[in-house]
C-alpha cells in the first residue's frame, strides 16, 4: 500500500497516529537520554535527585516533558512525508531518524556548552547554587527540555 489519494480518511488519520506515536516513543527515548547524559555533563547538579526533592520542581520537570513531548507530536505531524511512497518507508524515514540522532547529541553539546560559557561570563551569578534547589533545578531542566524540543521539531520539519 501507497502513501497518497488512494488512502481513505481513517487510514490516513491511522497513518498519522501511527507516525506520531512512532516519533513519541524515539523522542521520549531520546528525552531520557537527554536527562541522564545531562547528569553526567554537569556533575555539580544532581538533576534527577534534586528535582525529586521537591513536589513543585516535579511538576516543572514534567511540564518541561510535555512540551517536549507536544513539540515531537508538532513536528511528526507537519514533517515532510514521501507520498506515492511504501507505508512503511513514510513512517519510518532512516534519514529522519539520523537527523534526530544529530540534533539530540548537538542539543547537548550546545547546551552543556552555552551552559557552561554562561557561567563563566557571569561570575556572580553562580551556577553551582542550583544544587541548593530542587525548584531552581526544575526550572534548569525544565528549559533544557524546551530547548530539545525545539531542536527535535526543527530536525522533523526540516525538508531532508
Amino acid at each position: 500500500m501507497t502513501l497518497g489519494p488512494a488512502l481513505g480518511f481513517w487510514e490516513l488519520v491511522a497513518f498519522w497516529v501511527a507516525k506520531s506515536v512512532l516519533y513519541m516513543v524515539v523522542c521520549f527515548f531520546l528525552g531520557w537520554l537527554g536527562l541522564r547524559v545531562l547528569d553526567a555533563l554537569t556533575p555539580n547538579i544532581h538533576e534527577r535527585t534534586l528535582i525529586g526533592k521537591d513536589p513543585r520542581a516535579v511538576g516543572v520537570f514534567v511540564s518541561g516533558f510535555l512540551i517536549y513531548l507536544g513539540l515531537v507530536v508538532y513536528g511528526a505531524l507537519t514533517m515532510p512525508t514521501a507520498v506515492g511512497a511504501s507505508l512503511l518507508n513514510s513512517l519510518i524515514d532512516v534519514q529522519r531518524l539520523g537527523l534526530l540522532a544529530v540534533a539530540f547529541v548537538v542539543s547537548l553539546l550546545v547546551g552543556v556548552g552555552m551552559f557552561n560559557l554562561l557561567n563563566r561570563l557571569t561570575p556572580r551569578i553562580p551556577f553551582k547554587s542550583l544544587r541548593k534547589s530542587p525548584l531552581g533545578t526544575g526550572f534548569y531542566v525544565f528549559g533544557y527540555l524546551v530547548f530539545l524540543g525545539l531542536i527535535t521539531t526543527a530536525a522533523l520539519t526540516t525538508p531532508i
